[in-house]
């Protein structure tokens, strides 16, 4: 075969990764797909910036349509980020059948049915490993490795920056603020953080691995989320003393072909595998009805574990071409999408309460879980010297989310209740 030619949108972090692999490995990746892979032209913002890796100057341009619409480039890899300006650019290139491979988490969260419908139209490729979970080949895995199974859940900690801040927190009794602050210096957490604290990274995640792993085009509107900026470490320390870990999970879950996806901070149970991934990693449990339980664990960010992932899917694009099946294979989302209603969400949960030290306290709270039927798991009043009202932990067996809401409800109004301070899902 003639050397395969490759048009690079973005050279950052990762886009440094990739030539770096491309240009390092190349007798590994001619032994693999038959040619050379050669990056023939890269999209920068300044050609004149210094940069630590040497690339000739006549590779580089700023224009990106001097990459899309160059008839010798055969595959886009875009790592540049964006959303409107970035969709038209795929598509573009698409249509002029160039096969495409991104990074773009949120390109593909928001227009991944499109763009997959405008890939196969043109019989061309679209690859999308590295928009989940890093170096981690999970998209791939949900493809291919479970091709023959039915999931049933996906449990992911799918954003490193969150993992963090709740790793520190643990560890080292850090208030959330001081560890956020950290993370930023640090270069985990940008300067705005909203999208990483606040979920909405982690639930792009999940609408993309849902989809996947449900057949059913799952849309980031789809996501319950909430964030991790109002986790205190009361709430840690109590999580740690019962025997749980706390952490941002993105969970997608499927009954009877109802789906429900979700992104919160969760209590999850030491002794699960999850638990123990901390600091910038990233996992992804997956449980389906005939290989029951796996997960997933490695570097959720990166230069080069990114970059890996990005020239795996470079490397299936050329065996692709190589067999004359490119635009043939990946998921079809062909299930209805039928979601779970409150009634049908049903987890276990974890609740922390101020309330009136004075006698009759536990049994008015009580009734209210019974009149929801609502059963407890256990009960636990703690001493707290900060706080002169007293405190109940309640964990309760599952329930569903309608009961809890309605529980909730209830307890705005009971006079007893000075603060519903927490309120967690619990797994494990």
């Amino acid at each position: 075969m003639k050397p395969v030619k490759v048009g690079l949108l973005g050279l950052g972090t990762v886009g440094t990764g990739v030539v770096r692999i491309v240009e390092g490995h190349q007798e590994d990746l001619k032994s693999q797909v038959g040619s050379s892979i050669v990056i023939e032209k890269i999209l920068v913002q300044n050609k004149s910036k210094q940069r630590a890796l040497h690339i000739d100057a006549d590779k580089l341009t700023e224009d990106p349509w001097d990459i899309i619409r160059d008839p010798e480039i055969d595959v886009v890899v875009e790592v540049m980020g964006g959303i409107a300006d970035t969709k038209q650019y795929i598509l573009e290139a698409l249509s002029r059948g160039k096969h495409v491979v991104t990074a773009n988490k949120d390109l593909m969260a928001l227009h991944g049915p499109e763009i997959i419908a405008a890939a196969r139209a043109n019989e061309c490729d679209v690859l999308y490993e590295a928009s989940v979970a890093g170096g981690i080949p999970i998209i791939r895995t949900l493809i291919e490795g479970f091709s023959s199974d039915r999931i049933t859940k996906i449990m992911g900690i799918v954003n490193g920056t969150t993992n963090y801040i709740l790793t520190k927190m643990s560890k080292e009794g850090a208030s959330y603020d001081d560890v956020l602050k950290e993370a930023q210096q640090l270069g985990y957490a940008e300067a705005d953080p909203t999208s990483d604290v606040e979920g909405l990274d982690a639930a792009r995640k999940m609408t993309i691995l849902s989809t996947l792993g449900f057949r059913a085009n799952v849309a980031l509107e789809d996501v319950s989320v909430k964030g991790i900026s109002s986790v205190s470490q009361e709430d840690i320390a109590y999580a740690k003393r019962l025997g749980y870990e706390l952490k941002l999970l993105g969970i997608a879950e499927r009954q009877d072909d109802y789906i429900s996806v979700s992104v919160q901070p969760t209590m999850v149970k030491i002794s699960h595998p999850i638990a123990s991934v901390n600091g910038v990693f990233n996992a992804v449990y997956v449980h389906g009805e005939a290989v029951g339980e796996t997960m997933f664990y490695g570097a959720g960010a990166g230069e080069l574990p990114t970059a890996t992932s990005i020239v795996s899917d470079l490397v299936a694009v050329v065996k692709n071409l190589k067999l004359g099946v490119n635009g043939k294979q990946g998921v079809t989302a062909y299930k209805e999408k039928k979601l779970k209603t409150d009634e049908q969400i049903s987890s276990k949960y974890f609740l922390l309460l101020h309330v009136a030290d004075r006698a009759g306290v536990l049994a008015r709270i009580t009734q209210v879980f019974a009149e929801h039927e609502v059963s407890l798991q256990s009960v636990l009043q703690q001493p707290n010297p900060h706080n002169p009202e007293a405190e109940i932990i309640v964990i309760t067996h599952d329930a569903n989310k309608a009961a809890m809401n309605q529980v909730l409800g209830a307890f705005q109004s009971l006079d007893v209740i000075r603060q519903v301070k927490s309120v967690y899902r619990v797994e494990g």
